[in-house]
């Protein structure tokens, strides 16, 4: 499930691409005093993720910008719409924009034997942890997690990215349905990186920390109701750590039913 929000520049402006630690607050102002307020200072997936202000560039006032913010809770997603109503002044970072309409947006894969490709609309964060260096090979001067790099290889990242799907299923789907990692095959058929690239983070107020992060083309063919279930999930959350931040954002960009043979471009 999804808000999409279509923004007006204000002034002439540039982008700014540090926006995360402030379109995180304004999200997280819109969910104060709600059950989902609880969740701000666990150490777990938040159970919501963003886009950017796409496309990216530069302003001239006027000039009209989307925002997409995907959540497994309806609820969520209904405060934060709420909120950009109310108050449809939105600063995000350097950049400020009027909000020109919010309205939902349903998001689905497909049924089985649908085809399609899903593209991160933001950068993925895959930190592998140090108890499995060895496993993977990798030698390093550190014992902190270490960002996942090209050189390390797929197997690394497909785990990360599973065993974080794995943790949110655990928290946003019924007990009793089986996870990614329980699954028969994998989660997308195939994985092409767009690119590597390095920005700094607020990761909090006052720290700030140069993060790598990675971006990607998936292709995945729908096998069954349960695969369904784990990449619309991804769809909800995003992939990757941090999606609080906006990391990790994802994009059907093309579906195809194998059995009507009907293909769409897609861009949810």
């Amino acid at each position: 499930m999804r808000v999409i929000a279509h923004l007006r520049a204000r002034l002439d402006t540039a982008y700014d691409n540090t926006y995360h630690h402030k379109l995180r607050g304004r999200i997280w102002n819109a969910l104060e005093g709600t059950k989902y307020d609880e969740i701000h200072d666990e150490d777990r997936p938040k159970g919501f993720t963003y886009s950017n202000p796409f496309p990216p560039g530069d302003m001239r006032e006027g000039d009209e910008r989307t925002l997409l913010v995907a959540s497994p809770h309806e609820e969520l997603l209904a405060n934060v719409a709420a909120d950009l109503k109310d108050d449809r002044e939105l600063n995000i970072g350097e950049m400020p924009f009027h909000v020109n309409s919010v309205n939902g947006l349903a998001t689905d894969v497909g049924e089985p034997g649908t085809s399609g490709t899903i593209e991160t609309g933001t950068g993925v964060l895959i930190r592998i942890p140090p108890w499995r260096f060895e496993e993977y090979g990798i030698d390093t001067d550190h014992d902190e997690a270490e960002f996942w790099r090209p050189e390390h290889t797929m197997e690394p990242f497909r785990n990360q990215v599973e065993n974080n799907l794995d943790k949110k299923h655990d928290l946003f789907c019924p007990d009793y349905l089986p996870g990614p990692s329980e699954a028969d095959g994998d989660l997308f058929d195939g994985a092409d990186l767009i690119k590597t690239f390095s920005i700094p983070v607020t990761v909090t107020q006052g720290q700030r920390e140069t993060w790598v992060l990675s971006k990607w083309r998936f292709d995945y063919t729908v096998r069954d109701d349960h695969h369904r279930r784990h990449l619309n999930l991804a769809l909800d959350t995003g992939i990757g750590e941090r999606n609080s931040l906006g990391f990790g954002f994802v994009n059907i960009t093309e579906k195809e039913d194998q059995r009507s043979g009907r293909k769409e471009r897609v861009d949810a």
